[in-house]
């Protein structure tokens, strides 16, 4: 692998940090954002000073041959510690419950970077080693033994990890859950790849125990492109729960606001001689959504006295006689009342036979039945049909709306 192999992963991952840095601000007392910052952060760490060419950096500044090799290790652990305190936050429990195992996961980790910087003080590793490190001095004291803590270490939480995410993900049921169920699959993906990282350098390791270099290539050149890819996908799968709810909600909006476009421009001539709503570039999707279906609101206030009750009711009982349900029934009548009532304002056409306008009584007047911002999406789109068949009644309503 290459500097960029490393670089640019750790480019979009420092991107992501600064994106989500006015967060990690604003909520820093949470101890779940200090474990998504560590995450980060540890990754981006781990990216930098695993590349080749800062390892040869390293060692010149500092003048000590292979020390990238530690600070490798704790930028390692330092994300798996934090992968499982932010779980154990994530999963709950009894305050008791959640301050002795992330006690306990933090002070495990202390004492291995600890132990690293120790057993690295005592061993002997003069030649610079950028990509074989491990498979090298698998049989040098002290630097031996760091490197058997590091992998076991890294095993251990990995496969913990992904046995907490996978048995979680297999109780989330509800739909409501759905981010957090697939946030949580993709961690047991990323840490699985990260478990096959360490299995892999165990067994080139292995290998140089028992006299032979042929599986150096499994540390040097499979065992890298695992940790990258799992360090990427844990990151994915920690923000996924927290960034997919809010996309979600953007795009529900957005749809909701291209959806009242019709209905929005048709009442238009009944905005009223006041100004009208002012929208900063700024704004929210959802704030442009709300700001829309207040404006149609308004507008049927104005259109009130032309609604025709006993089309509204006509139109219901056309609806339901097609089949659709109570709530899609309202929904047509509704639309096909505003469409009828535009045209009555407009003096284009007169009320069909049968069909007596009621007057809307100003006491309690209730321009439509149906609110909210999803509610007049669905209306304007009932509404766009009917318009465009040009009937007294409408098309036929379809259940989808």
């Amino acid at each position: 692998m290459t500097g960029s192999d490393y670089y640019v992963p750790a480019a979009v991952l420092a991107i992501a940090l600064v994106v989500k840095s006015p967060s990690f601000w604003r909520t820093w007392r949470s101890p779940m954002t200090k474990s998504i910052f560590v995450i980060l952060a540890a990754s981006v760490a781990g990216f930098v000073f695993g590349a080749p060419p800062t390892i040869e950096r390293v060692n010149r500044i500092t003048d000590v041959a292979n020390i990238s090799a530690p600070i490798v290790y704790c930028c390692l652990s330092c994300l798996s510690c934090a992968s499982l305190v932010l779980l154990i936050h994530w999963r709950g429990g009894t305050e008791e419950t959640i301050r002795r195992h992330t006690g306990m996961w933090i002070g495990a980790t202390a004492v291995a970077i600890a132990t690293f910087w120790v057993l690295f003080s005592l061993s002997d590793v003069p030649v610079e080693q950028q990509r074989e490190f491990d498979t090298f001095y698998a049989t040098t004291p002290y630097v031996r033994e760091m490197i058997v803590l590091y992998l076991t270490a890294h095993t251990a939480t990995s496969l913990v990890v992904a046995t907490k995410c996978w048995r979680w993900a297999r109780e989330l049921r509800d739909l409501q859950a759905a981010w957090t169920h697939w946030g949580l699959l993709i961690l047991v993906a990323a840490f699985g790849l990260t478990l096959s990282f360490a299995l892999v350098k165990l067994v080139a390791v292995g290998a140089r125990w028992a006299g032979t270099d042929t599986w150096d290539s499994l540390s040097t050149d499979v065992a890298p492109p695992l940790a990258g890819l799992g360090a990427a996908m844990t990151t994915v799968g920690f923000l996924v729960p927290v960034v997919g709810p809010r996309l979600e909600s953007m795009w529900v909006s957005w749809r909701a606001y291209r959806a009242m476009e019709p209905l929005w421009r048709a009442l238009e001539p009944f905005a009223g001689p006041g100004k009208p709503m002012r929208i900063s570039p700024t704004s929210s999707l959802e704030i442009r959504a709300m700001a829309r279906s207040t404006e149609i609101a308004d507008r049927l206030l104005s259109l009130a006295p032309h609604l025709d009750n006993g089309h509204r009711a006509a139109a219901e009982r056309y609806a339901s006689s097609q089949g659709c349900t109570p709530e899609a029934a309202v929904i047509f009548a509704e639309a096909a009342a505003i469409h009828a009532a535009l045209l009555a304002a407009e003096g284009s056409r007169a009320p069909a036979s049968g069909q007596t306008p009621v007057a809307v009584e100003s006491s309690a007047a209730i321009p439509t039945r149906v609110s909210g911002t999803n509610g007049l999406a669905r209306l304007s789109v009932q509404f766009s049909k009917i318009h465009r068949s040009d009937s007294p009644v409408g098309a036929v309503p379809s259940e989808s709306n």
